[in-house]
């Protein structure tokens, strides 16, 4: 077991819940900062001294500090390999886990946030080709097995039943069952359930303290 002290920089309801959730199934050792982005928070002049710009998560261990969400879970999950949902470097499986982490960063994450915005990128420049291209990708993966690499769970399933959770719930992504299911196999973990419990709490406070005077008004 690793003697790491970690530290998580995290907003509820943010792409920090995904790498709380991870740091949960891993059984790591961290301590959970949170912080009021309603409030600005990620905007003070500390916290841009940890992420300049300005987002969580963030994780620091001892001087070191990662940012960007599957760099993070790479990270973290190579740090307590007990929990077996990171394939070591001599396991046949690690070339397909390093591949679906980073399509999440480099093809699927942009794909959808241009979906939501209606923003059309021509294939011969967009790095995903297109957003059609993208799902029939991601569809096809899932639609092999339970995991995204096969029978055994992964951080990388921990990522990936987050992320089609939330762009299910904003119609970003097709509601083919293939995610759908693989969304609510993944999410009804008890990992994710304490989680989503907690910190619909936390948003809830965060957003009476952010705007007192506003639910003041409302009263």
């Amino acid at each position: 077991m690793t003697d790491h002290k970690l530290v998580l920089h995290y907003a509820p309801r943010s792409r920090a819940s995904t790498i709380r959730v991870l740091l949960d199934e891993l059984g790591a050792n961290y301590e959970l900062k949170v912080h009021n982005a309603k409030a600005g928070d990620l905007q003070s002049p500390e916290y841009l001294k940890i992420n300049p710009l300005g987002k969580v998560p963030a994780l620091q261990d001892g001087q070191s500090v990662i940012t960007e969400s599957v760099a993070i879970a790479l990270y973290a999950a190579d740090l307590y390999p007990e929990a077996e949902l990171t394939p070591g470097l001599s396991d046949p499986r690690r070339g397909a886990y390093l591949r679906w982490m980073a399509f999440y960063a480099a093809s699927f994450e942009p794909a959808v946030v241009n979906k939501a915005f209606n923003t059309d990128i021509p294939q011969q420049i967009a790095p995903y080709c297109s957003y059609h291209a993208v799902m029939k990708a991601l569809a096809a993966q899932l639609e092999k097995a339970p995991y995204i690499l096969g029978d055994q769970i992964s951080a990388a399933d921990i990522f990936w039943g987050s992320a089609l959770r939330w762009t299910l719930m904003f119609g970003l992504v097709p509601d083919w069952p293939v995610f759908t299911e693989y969304a609510e196999r993944i999410t009804a973990r008890a990992s994710f359930q304490s989680v989503l419990e907690d910190e619909a709490l936390l948003d809830a406070a965060q957003e009476a303290a952010a705007n007192p005077a506003g639910i003041a008004a409302a009263s």
